[in-house]
């Protein structure tokens, strides 16, 4: 069966037939993938069971996993402890709200309170000094309600700026850290070395794509300062950006099912998770793909 990509979304977001996501892709697969990221920026494959390492070997037909690094913090992945860590294949992320016996966090523990900020919109590792390229979550538990991952097309909000704004934007830097995201809820209580894990990165606020070329806008929870302005401008007129490119006419809203693999590019979207009820399972699980190049260094 030829692979097929159906639109989703008003104008991005699709849906592919005709791959086996368990199986290893023909190079010309992967092409016709890769173009079909760079004009969806979103991609939905359906009833896709896969194993950790089913899923690693997908995710490395496009690139090279994320190494965790700097502006990751230190110890378990969202401060988990000991107990609530689960014993994942290397390479994979645990975005569940399980511990390691199965069973959902406990909604007063350290990893809730700070997994809780995944519902602002964000873009994947922006709090790193290179950001992600593709990230890619397998869903292998769903609950019965809510718990929907919301995309917004940062290109079209960018290409919806009225000329004033864009020419305000075209040129400025902002700090991102995961320090300025968990505030934002209300998680401030980290120590010197994890804020010193967190230390803010600089990231360019219109971003061009290094395959087509088309300039988005660059929000995230995670930025909290732009360069040159006070901390209440910055955040303020962010806050209005955002408001501005999350509009409905530039979301798609992903209904999870249980087995899907959603794929989506951070150098085109933005994201967020939405509520469900923390006393059901939800096992998802991230493959996330090493970015190009700082957006700092980026030539126009």
């Amino acid at each position: 069966m030829a692979i097929s990509i159906e639109p989703i979304g008003k104008n991005f977001g699709g849906t592919v037939t005709g791959v086996d996501c368990r199986q290893p892709l023909s190079p010309e697969t992967v092409a016709a993938i890769e173009a079909g990221m760079d004009r969806y920026a979103v991609l939905v494959y359906r009833g896709q069971e896969l194993t950790d390492a089913e899923q690693l070997a997908f995710t490395l037909h496009f690139g090279q996993i994320e190494q965790k690094g700097r502006g990751s913090g230190k110890g378990n992945i969202h401060f988990r402890t000991a107990e609530e860590k689960r014993s994942l294949t290397p390479g994979i992320g645990d975005f569940s709200n399980l511990d390691d016996t199965g069973k959902p966090l406990a909604q007063n523990s350290r990893a809730h309170h700070f997994k809780l900020a995944e519902r602002l919109w964000h873009s994947d590792s922006s709090f790193r000094p290179i950001p992600a390229k593709y990230s890619l979550l397998s869903g292998r538990a769903v609950p019965s309600w809510g718990g929907n991952t919301e995309f917004a097309d940062m290109r079209a909000a960018y290409d919806a700026l009225d000329d004033r704004t864009k020419g305000e934007v075209e040129d400025l830097v902002c700090h991102h850290s995961q320090i300025y995201s968990r505030e934002a809820v209300g998680f401030g209580q980290m120590d010197a070395a994890e804020r010193e894990g967190f230390k803010p990165v600089r990231q360019r606020l219109v971003r061009t794509h290094p395959v087509t070329g088309r300039k988005s806008l660059f929000l995230s929870a995670h930025a909290g300062l732009i360069e040159g302005w006070s901390i209440p401008e910055s955040r303020m007129f962010l806050r209005d950006l955002v408001e501005f490119a999350t509009q409905p006419q530039f979301v798609y809203s992903h209904q999870w099912q249980l087995h899907d693999l959603v794929v989506w590019d951070n150098r085109a979207t933005t994201h967020r998770g939405r509520r469900f009820d923390p006393s059901e399972p939800r096992d998802v699980r991230q493959t996330r793909l090493a970015g190009d190049a700082a957006t700092i260094e980026q030539v126009d």
